[in-house]
């Protein structure tokens, strides 16, 4: 089991057992895989009837973003609910939850967030074998969509995201995670990079980057990425 770190890497090749007789270990690669974020309501502590706490829902957006050798933006993923206007204006298109040839499918913008923390509340399914040959980085990245500008990571229950091998109904090995909620770096912020899938001599590896940023919104951070992370 591998289990990342900030600043880790590893190549989407694992190891297995010899074929008997033989004495060299075979390696096959890790196709598929998810990203997965999960969080909780934020409970108030004004009281209702019969003494239950109000619970107000949270918005988080997982999403990624693809580019080519050239560092040219040709793909992406992140939700159809961005407002177009906002999007147009940093000359970026509408959302969409599956890739070109269908190698990352998004699993539905959740707007509300969980009552307990056994399941990702949004999950990104990658299949290596699908992704077009034109995309050489895939960033995933994390923002808070907050209405009332007043929150960030910090006061959200149980935010996390983390890189997995498995299905979005059983995981298997979790590669990378990291606890957004209770790391204090996260406070007073409200988009991360989670890291990337880098194409270097036709193999892949995964970079774990795990950065707090200033910016707020999907299209700042886009913009960020495109000038510091790609």
């Amino acid at each position: 089991m591998i289990n990342l770190k900030k600043g880790g890497r590893f190549n989407l090749k694992k190891s297995a057992p010899a074929v008997a007789g033989g004495s060299d270990v075979a390696t096959s690669g890790i196709e598929r895989f998810c990203v997965g974020c999960k969080w909780g309501k934020i409970k108030k502590k004004a009281i209702l009837l019969f003494g239950r706490e109000k619970e107000v829902n949270v918005d988080l957006d997982l999403s990624c973003v693809m580019f080519n050798d050239r560092h040219e933006m040709v793909d992406w993923i992140y939700s159809p609910n961005y407002r177009v206007e906002y999007l147009t204006s940093y000359g970026y298109s509408k959302g969409k939850l599956v890739s070109q040839g269908g190698g990352l499918k998004h699993s539905g913008d959740d707007l509300e967030g969980g009552s307990d923390s056994s399941d990702d509340n949004e999950i990104i399914q990658v299949d290596m074998s699908k992704v077009s040959p034109d995309v050489s980085v895939i960033i995933f990245f994390l923002n808070y969509v907050d209405e009332d500008k007043n929150g960030d990571f910090s006061k959200i229950p149980y935010a996390s995201i983390r890189l997995f091998e498995g299905t979005p109904d059983k995981v298997e090995t979790v590669h990378a995670t990291y606890n957004v909620a209770a790391d204090p770096a996260f406070k007073n912020t409200k988009s991360m990079i989670m890291g990337k899938l880098v194409k270097q001599n036709g193999q892949w590896a995964f970079d774990a980057i795990g950065d707090a940023l200033k910016e707020d919104g999907l299209c700042e951070t886009i913009n960020k990425i495109k000038e510091s992370y790609v």
